[in-house]
């Protein structure tokens, strides 16, 4: 008696269904996109030229450990409390003749700055600082430049400084709106310029 050969399986459907499978993962899977904290580095200069001297009331020292416990002034704090330190410390007004402040509403404190073009945030971090806690001082201490700013945008032009960008960032915004928007957003910030200095992590 002769053997029978076994059937063969068409396995060319499985190549199409393997193919349907692909696509269809491809187009359901979303892909997770970086993101970057914006920063505007300072213009070139030659490395013969002196750093600027800075007076120690001018600058706010921020100081994160590995523990991600904050030292703001050489004091323990909150980060709830670090938007309103900072706030603080820029607003303070304690300058007098050409470094004072003509808009400031601070107390005038003689240990914090006399002027915000004149201070400067300090963030130090340690290596093992939780990259979290680093992104959430980064925020508050942005958030405190970005009040001020809004402040006195609102008092010179009726709209804050964030309305501002927005409406510059708008592509609706014809060239000569865009214009006057950009006069004014560079005038708040060089009334508040955001001075946030970076050292390397320890």
């Amino acid at each position: 008696m002769a053997r029978r050969s076994s059937p063969e399986v068409n396995a060319g459907s499985m190549a199409d269904i393997a193919f349907l499978l692909l696509i269809f993962f491809l187009v359901t899977t979303t892909i997770e996109t970086d993101k970057g904290i914006s920063r505007k580095l300072p213009p070139w200069q030659p490395e013969e030229v002196d750093p600027p001297t800075l007076k120690m009331r001018n600058v706010f020292e921020v100081v994160v450990n590995a523990n991600n416990d904050l030292l703001v002034e050489g004091e323990e704090m909150e980060l709830k409390d670090l938007r309103k330190a900072a706030f603080d410390f820029l607003d303070n007004g304690g300058g007098s003749g050409s470094e004072a402040c003509s808009f400031c509403q601070g107390t005038g404190d003689p240990d914090l700055s006399v002027n915000p073009q004149k201070a400067v945030i300090s963030l130090v971090n340690n290596r093992g600082t939780e990259y979290g806690t680093y992104i959430a001082v980064q925020n508050e201490l942005v958030a405190a430049y970005n009040e001020l700013r809004n402040r006195e945008a609102k008092r010179l032009y009726g709209s804050t400084f964030v309305e501002l960008e927005a409406e510059y960032n708008d592509p609706k915004t014809g060239d000569a709106r865009k214009e006057s928007l950009k006069e004014k957003i560079e005038s708040i910030k060089d009334m508040i310029p955001q001075k946030l200095s970076e050292a390397e992590p320890k």
